[in-house]
């Protein structure tokens, strides 16, 4: 049985058996015997070559060169290899015996492949067998554009289905593919790493540079011996990102494939960046929620849609209103909170992006900051109970600390807590809150007065007699709790300096 090769190349011709092919003079490049055959044509013409195109095999039986010298067969090749014929097939014994040794000695000269075609194979099997190779590679690459697809289409199904159908394509070419954001920053590659440094750094300026444009487009570079094609995501005035392939020139069925992921991919980023909308809104909605110092619904709405809330104590933070529609940002707060398993919670403030983390795991907070250069403020630990006042002294901080040029401004350190460096608004009555929550807590837990002690004492111009006499009570009872009242608060009270912040907290506090 005869086997059809499906590669239409000159090789795969002479390769065939059952045509009885003897090449004759080898062509000077080897590798034209691997060079796909356009077409089979026969010809007896002088000069046929106005009739031919390139890449294709021409045969003849030699009827013109009777009566032809040297000169002339050496003419006639050298047309032949200037139109880019690929090969001569001679006919023998049908118009003479034998290849003429003239024109053996011009394809040799030439560097044209010449092989003789027997009595017995008449042209147009010749012709019939690359046709044949032609028809079996054209149904090979549709089979294989189907599986595909097929495959991709698969790929697309799974969780993280634009990653996979990345990965997938990246398979079947066999090549590189990566996937960059709006921002133009790498956010997907198959293989990872394929890449050294340098290359992906001109990728990534390239793929910068078709996104700053706004418009749908693609571009291409080399960079080495490895072309890249790149292709926007997305529609004209809202690109979504781009896709790069490492890829020489590529065939209508790899085309076809490519374009069915890059319609996949940006139908995928537009699909994504609606639930990231409708996520954004759900986070805005908690951080609603916690402010009312409950976190019941809270809990139980980030116990369903994620890994729950972040144990407390927590501190909380708050950066600026632009950060807050930084989609970088809040993409690599959500890596950093799947990361953590549930000990980072991110969502929009008022006026500002809200970021909740445990206690012990409030580091992010820096990492943040410096990578990308904002400037947040922290509050101290704090139960989700006291949530609404953790945000305002994490605001007051982050204002103080912008004005002051800071990265990460705490809301405990020096100068970010002083009553008497704030106004008496939201902000002063935030810092008086908390230098006088200690005070407020013993009170409470042992049913006492050391607040309204310290506010009468401070009124008596700090005179223990003075004092007795304004609440009733006797002097060791004033100098008892005083004592208690500067353990309390942390703070030595016979210091004019930290009397003055006691005085102002209550002062504000009173407004």
């Amino acid at each position: 049985m005869t086997v059809v090769s499906d590669s239409p190349t000159l090789r795969a011709l002479l390769a065939r058996t059952d045509l009885r092919l003897r090449l004759e003079t080898a062509p000077a490049d080897e590798e034209a015997l691997d060079r796909p055959v356009r077409w089979v044509h026969s010809s007896d013409l002088a000069d046929p070559t106005p009739f031919l195109s390139d890449g294709l095999v021409l045969l003849t039986t030699g009827t013109q060169f009777q009566g032809a010298d040297e000169e002339d067969y050496s003419a006639y090749v050298r047309r032949l290899a200037a139109r880019g014929v690929l090969g001569l097939g001679f006919g023998t014994e049908v118009v003479r015996e034998g290849i003429p040794p003239a024109l053996a000695d011009a394809c040799r000269d030439a560097g044209l492949a010449l092989f003789e075609v027997p009595y017995r194979t008449p042209f147009i099997a010749v012709a019939r067998a690359n046709a044949e190779a032609i028809a079996a590679q054209a149904y090979a690459r549709r089979s294989w554009a189907l599986a595909a697809q097929r495959a991709i289409s698969l790929a697309a199904l799974r969780p993280d289905g634009l990653g996979a159908t990345l990965a997938e394509l990246a398979r079947q070419l066999d090549a590189w593919v990566g996937l960059f954001d709006a921002t133009g920053s790498l956010t997907r590659e198959h293989p990872p790493g394929a890449l050294d440094a340098d290359a992906l750094a001109q990728v990534t300026a390239e793929a910068g540079t078709v996104l700053r444009r706004g418009t749908r487009a693609g571009s291409s570079l080399r960079i080495g011996d490895t072309p890249f094609r790149l292709q926007t995501l997305g529609r004209t005035g809202h690109l979504r990102g781009v896709i790069a392939i490492a890829s020489g020139d590529l065939d209508q069925e790899e085309r076809g494939v490519v374009t069915s992921v890059i319609a996949m991919a940006g139908l995928a980023l537009e699909q994504n960046q609606g639930l990231s909308r409708a996520r954004a809104s759900l986070r805005a909605g908690v951080v609603q929620s916690l402010l009312s110092d409950d976190p019941t619904l809270a809990r139980r709405i980030a116990r369903d849609a994620w890994r729950g809330l972040p144990h407390p104590p927590i501190t909380v933070a708050m950066t600026d209103a632009a950060t807050a529609r930084d989609h970088t940002a809040t993409e690599w707060l959500e890596l950093k909170a799947d990361e953590s398993r549930g000990e980072v919670f991110y969502g929009r403030g008022d006026d500002g992006l809200v970021i909740v983390t445990s206690a012990d795991h409030d580091g992010i907070v820096g990492e943040f900051a410096e990578l990308f250069g904002v400037g947040v403020g922290v509050s101290r630990p704090a139960p989700y109970s006291s949530f609404s006042a953790a945000v305002r002294e994490a605001r007051v901080a982050r204002d103080r600390g912008a004005a002051a040029g800071s990265r990460v401004s705490r809301f405990g350190d020096s100068g970010v807590g002083s009553v008497l460096s704030a106004e008496p608004s939201d902000e002063a009555r935030a810092v008086a809150a908390a230098l006088l929550a200690p005070l407020d807590e013993y009170d409470a837990a042992h049913a006492g007065a050391l607040r309204e002690t310290v506010r009468t004492w401070l009124e008596q111009d700090c005179s223990h007699e003075a004092t007795s006499r304004a609440l009733g009570i006797h002097r060791h009872t004033v100098r008892a709790r005083l004592a208690t009242a500067q353990r309390v608060l942390g703070r030595d009270l016979s210091s004019f300096p930290e009397r003055a912040e006691v005085w102002a907290a209550l002062s504000v506090a009173s407004v």
